[in-house]
């Protein structure tokens, strides 16, 4: 014989819908000001200082890629910045451990 189950739940959870509106506002506004604080493009020491790499070492290793996007300006190498990250992500992953 099958006997019938209580469907009386064994847990109540009650959310405050206000409090979570406001947790999820200040999330958005906090990645709204992390993405306009982004730079558009890179120089040269920026890309120095996000990679912690030595014109040298850059030069040595990345630099040369076709992959790696780059425009000299005048005298000056910018790099675009979501480009550049993304490249240099994927670059990082293939080197050999």
């Amino acid at each position: 014989m099958v006997g019938k189950f209580n469907q009386t739940p064994l847990l109540t959870i009650q959310i405050d819908e206000e409090k979570v509106m406001k947790i999820c506002r200040e999330r958005i506004s906090e990645l709204v000001k992390e993405v306009e604080g982004e730079y558009v493009f890179w120089d040269t020491p920026e890309l120095k200082k996000r990679t912690c790499m030595s014109w040298n070492t850059i030069q040595a290793t990345f630099f040369y890629d076709p992959r790696f996007v780059k425009r000299k300006i005048g005298s000056k190498w910018y790099y675009p910045a979501r480009e550049t990250r993304a490249f240099l992500v994927q670059w990082l992953l293939e080197q050999p451990l």
